[in-house]
């Protein structure tokens, strides 16, 4: 433990500490562009709001995750040269930023005070996670023991993000005799994290009489997306204060500090839906993979299906109508019923729409492929066929007025393999990767509540590929209800085949979609990425072979 700091506590009005929150969205790799705004919300929180410390998320001067950019040789000089920097700013309030810094020979993700121009006290974080998408050991050394820094005459605990998770870091700092503890972070967003969040802060801000400033990162970074949602609880285990969701900003908070450092409660935002919350993450997703990338604009295919109506709300409420392309590429197979519902919901959203026919393409592949398939009887080849043409077709839009394609395929679709490679595959970024089918229905339905923008039987007819006369999804799979609760055990709880089986579901069916999900590996490892908003989404989360004997019945 080490204590760090001269100024003893000596509370002199009734405002004795003002705390703000910066909860801002950074681009990782860029450290000068990242310094320069923690400068700048330094600066404006001190003269608009007077704040006496400014509290950033974790990792903000590399922005998070900055994976192997931490095994760069000039990662600790640009480091190096932004704390400088951070030093010689005049920014008023005393700061704590998140940063690698290497002691020793050894990384470690590590809390910085910055306090009158001087750095006063470094945290390093004591329990770098490696799980899920964390793969934190493979960077950083862990830390050993508390630091409780002396900051405007307050005896403030450092933690970083999973250290708060842990037994120990809030332990011992609040027998260092620490008044506040604050806790760094960059905590990905997924279903229901926000409120097991909750659950351990007021467990542990009671368990240890302590109060916990919560101070997390917003925004995404490829497949991750950061809902902020920082926080502060009382010594009593009491939520004070709760900054919102999928919002940048600086949030203030005074403490009162006596015998505890007791935050002035504010008004608290009101719960979201899950379904809000969701739709808020695939958002931001897209706006930040889009706009920190580079892309002027994305395009997709508008087929007059739930899956791709979704997905071009989603895009528009994130860029705008005008960076939105939707184009239809009709099939002899394609119903009047979905030209009619994809052009009006183009109209309805205001996006640039197009109508080209593949009938055309599917005819010249159809005729240079006849002497190869002289004999054989007509299959699923000809119905990827038709996805391939429109893959091609959306690349080559994307290729020419250098528009990012959105791919639209839903969370069961990617598990059973029920997708087209180089087809509906085909693009850069997969809006509902990470949504099961029913819960897409869901955010169809929360968005036409919010205002009607899809029309209403894309939601309630029976989905359909529409590759071949009359086919529906349910022609080859389990109905979705159930298809997405077998998913749910096998995928993300790792249930095996009988212990599926063994809670209610028909053998047949997991034994399929088991098989399914086990077979398209290969698939899933070609998908683009996509938003993640489940606590185990294909991808990082999930790494299983290709080429495996495993059997998956127990």
């Amino acid at each position: 433990m080490s204590v760090s700091g001269n100024t003893p506590f000596s509370p002199s009005s009734p405002r004795n500490l003002r705390v703000v929150m910066a909860q801002l969205d950074f681009l990782v790799g860029d450290i000068p562009g990242n310094t320069g705004r923690i400068i700048e919300a330094a600066k404006r929180a001190y003269a608009e709001q007077e704040a006496d410390i400014v509290v950033f998320p974790e990792l903000c001067i590399t922005g998070y995750p900055p994976e192997d950019l931490l095994l760069r040789p000039s990662m600790d000089l640009r480091v190096n040269e932004a704390l400088e920097r951070l030093q010689g700013a005049d920014l008023g309030a005393a700061i704590v930023v998140g940063l690698p810094f290497r002691k020793d020979g050894r990384l470690f993700n590590a809390a910085v005070v910055i306090e009158g121009g001087e750095i006063t006290g470094r945290y390093f974080k004591r329990f770098p996670p490696n799980y899920q998408v964390f793969d934190e050991k493979r960077y950083f050394a862990e830390g050993n023991g508390a630091v409780v820094v002396n900051i405007c005459g307050v005896p403030i605990g450092l933690t970083v993000c999973e250290d708060i998770w842990a037994d120990g870091p809030v332990e011992d700092s609040a027998a260092a005799g620490a008044r506040l503890i604050i806790n760094l972070n960059a905590s990905p967003y997924d279903i229901d994290k926000q409120a097991r969040r909750k659950a351990l802060l007021e467990r542990k801000s009671r368990d240890n009489r302590v109060s916990i400033v919560y101070a997390n990162l917003v925004g995404a970074q490829d497949e991750l997306v950061f809902d902020g949602g920082s926080m502060v609880y009382d010594h009593s285990g009491s939520l004070a204060v709760e900054a919102p969701q999928f919002t940048e900003g600086l949030f203030s908070v005074d403490f009162l500090c006596e015998h505890h450092c007791q935050p002035v409660s504010q008004p608290l935002p009101a719960e979201p839906t899950l379904e809000a919350n969701v739709y808020n993450a695939l958002v931001t997703g897209v706006r930040d993979y889009v706009n920190k990338n580079g892309f002027k604009s994305v395009v997709l295919g508008l087929s007059g299906g739930i899956d791709s109506a979704v997905a071009l709300a989603v895009a528009v409420d994130a860029l705008g109508p005008e960076r939105v392309r939707a184009v239809m590429m009709p099939f002899r197979y394609t119903s009047d019923i979905s030209l009619e519902d994809a052009e009006a919901q183009a109209v309805t959203m205001g996006v640039q729409y197009d109508v080209y026919s593949i009938e055309p393409m599917y005819e010249s592949f159809m005729t240079a492929l006849a002497e190869p398939f002289e004999g054989t009887a007509i299959d699923t080849t000809e119905q990827n066929l038709q996805a391939r043409i429109r893959g091609v077709m959306l690349m080559s839009l994307s290729n020419k007025f250098g528009s990012l394609v959105l791919t639209t395929g839903n969370k069961s679709e990617l598990a059973v393999g029920y997708s087209t490679l180089y087809g509906d595959m085909a693009g850069g970024f997969d809006v509902l990767k990470d949504v099961p089918k029913t819960l897409v229905f869901r955010l169809a339905w929360y968005r036409n509540s919010v205002s009607p923008v899809i029309p209403e039987r894309v939601i309630t007819r029976p989905p359909s590929a529409e590759l071949a006369p009359d086919q529906k999804d349910e022609d080859n799979l389990p109905g979705y209800d159930v298809l997405d609760k077998i998913l749910n055990l096998y995928v993300e709880r790792d249930f095996s085949a009988d212990a599926i089986i063994a809670e209610g579901f028909d053998p047949a069916d997991v034994t399929r979609v088991v098989r399914l999900v086990d077979l398209n590996e290969y698939k899933r490892r070609q998908a683009p990425i996509g938003i993640r908003i489940t606590e185990r989404g294909f991808g990082k989360d999930r790494r299983y072979p290709i080429t495996s004997g495993w059997k998956s019945g127990n």
